[in-house]
């Protein structure tokens, strides 16, 4: 009997998915475009993609014994300090991309690498525990925070990039919330998912308006994670 998916894991699947697919449906020429990350461009941004799904393989198959130390919100280290593009790993994804030389050859990595990443979750138990960066949690937790990496990831792809695939509702809508609860603050509810995220995160500034809904929360963000 074929146990049925944890709301993580499916969330997870869905967010992964959808962003894998908007990287394949790409032209070559997108990919010199400027991401939503500060100092990447698209193909460097997919670049990193393709190392996050290693990491996605490498903690499914790295047990621990002990209970966990952080959940799926936990997770996420909150910091006020907006990347600068210039940080040596930051530098190394670039040069990385750069190897690649043509987008083909990235869309079939990040294909290869990532469907695997894909099925591992969708095969993992979910209240198994595993480690990583120093952390410990449930399968399902994890998968849970990569829903907010995924979703993230995938406005930052297409940030100047007018008519590519956006994120899923459901993803957004979760995204939205998983900031919320880990910031503890509710952004206004005339805020859609995506200028919460992308405001609330530091990846673009409020509009004076925007800032007069803000009130207190102005002062506060941005909320970079990490």
């Amino acid at each position: 009997m074929t146990k049925a998916p944890s709301a993580g894991s499916a969330l997870f699947a869905q967010s992964w998915t959808a962003l894998r697919t908007a990287v394949a449906e790409l032209a070559d020429a997108d990919f010199a475009s400027p991401s939503g990350c500060t100092g990447w461009l698209v193909r460097d941004l997919a670049c990193h993609l393709i190392i996050d799904a290693q990491d996605v393989l490498i903690t499914l198959v790295t047990p621990a014994e002990a209970e966990p130390t952080v959940d799926a919100l936990g997770y996420w280290a909150v910091g006020t300090e907006l990347p600068s593009g210039t940080d040596p790993l930051d530098a190394l994804t670039v040069r990385l991309a750069a190897a690649y030389e043509q987008p083909e050859l990235l869309k079939f990595h990040l294909d290869d690498v990532g469907s695997a990443a894909g099925r591992a979750a969708e095969l993992a138990d979910p209240a198994a525990i595993v480690s990583t960066q120093d952390m410990i949690l449930t399968v399902g937790d994890y998968l849970s925070a990569y829903v907010l990496e995924w979703t993230l990831h995938h406005l930052d792809l297409i940030a100047n990039l007018p008519g590519a695939a956006e994120p899923l509702a459901e993803c957004l809508s979760r995204a939205r919330e998983m900031l919320e609860q880990i910031v503890g603050s509710t952004f206004p509810a005339t805020f859609s998912a995506t200028d919460v995220l992308r405001i609330g995160t530091g990846r673009r500034a409020p509009t004076e308006a925007e800032g007069a809904q803000l009130g207190e929360l102005a002062a506060r963000i941005p909320f970079v994670l990490g």
